[in-house]
């Protein structure tokens, strides 16, 4: 069994993503990890290059302003890595996503299993999305609970819209779940860099307009919200995070609701997410861009 990993990345260092840690995390369970790295206005590729293994294939890429719109841009270079894969299967981790240590055995274990059996098209993950600091993660009811990460490579699958999960021939996969979690980071940065990359992100999906709108001073400290959809981390965190969590100089406190920012806090999505959490203890009326299927090896 061949494994690849696979992703893709802009400007890394400046808008602070965690993409060295991400790329370190997964080299003990890949064979190859293949990245597709965008023309960067800082020293990301160097930065890539500087982790000096093997295993890492850097595939130069300039991105295409004409595909900024509703995050286009970020499915084509998930592909173009993607294509050039080799493994069996391919893992997919964006450049603020890390997997924890934990996790490598289950996941080889998990990738052995149903390495014969064609109809598990994709391995489901569970998400922590850290939100404003790393010892506090959202459990907000319009915040995704679960997607596909591991895909079987050679099935014409695709990434698909912008680039959170994958389909095939446009339809959706059909997959098992991982006892696994992704540690996602996107939300924890210092808050003149998280303006910064929120305002990177939204030009991908918008137009500058809308932007400018939303974000008027892009040199403001971002504004993170009332944060009461939020819970204490009580876990660890890949060790591959631990120097640049040791590193925080900025604390995040809490403020008022900011509903044009944050969907999370809306009213309706707090009572929402108050239900959710405190008496059903499930996701309602949750996206899924996947087909649950049966374990085929039971």
């Amino acid at each position: 069994m061949k494994i690849s990993g696979f992703s893709f990345v802009r400007n890394a260092i400046k808008l602070y993503y965690p993409i060295v840690e991400s790329i370190q995390s997964m080299l003990p369970l890949v064979d190859e990890f293949v990245i597709a790295c965008g023309d960067s206005e800082d020293r990301t590729t160097e930065s890539i290059r500087a982790i000096s293994d093997p295993k890492i294939k850097i595939i130069e890429t300039v991105w295409d302003k004409t595909q900024f719109v509703r995050g286009a841009s970020n499915a084509v270079q998930t592909n173009i890595a993607l294509d050039a894969c080799t493994g069996d299967w391919c893992f997919y981790l964006q450049a603020d996503e890390v997997i924890h240590e934990k996790y490598i055995p289950v996941l080889r274990r998990a990738m052995e299993r149903y390495l014969e059996k064609p109809e598990v098209e994709g391995l489901l993950f569970d998400y922590v999305h850290f939100y404003g600091s790393y010892d506090r993660y959202q459990t907000g009811h319009n915040w995704y609970a679960k997607e596909v990460r591991i895909v079987r490579n050679g099935t014409g699958v695709r990434s698909w819209q912008s680039a959170q999960g994958f389909r095939i021939d446009g339809r959706k996969l059909r997959v098992v779940p991982v006892a696994a979690e992704i540690y996602h980071y996107g939300w924890v940065r210092p808050p003149k860099r998280m303006m910064k990359k929120s305002i990177a992100l939204s030009l991908v999906h918008r137009d500058a307009d809308w932007v400018h709108e939303r974000f008027p001073d892009e040199e403001a400290d971002f504004d993170f919200g009332s944060l009461k959809t939020c819970r204490t981390f009580r876990g660890t965190h890949p060790k591959v995070m631990l120097d640049r969590i040791s590193a925080v100089d900025w604390k995040v406190k809490p403020g008022k609701p900011n509903k044009k920012l944050h969907k999370h806090d809306r009213l309706r999505v707090r009572l929402l997410t108050f239900l959710e959490n405190h008496i059903l203890h499930r996701k309602l009326g949750e996206y899924k861009n996947y087909v649950l299927i049966d374990d085929p090896v039971r």
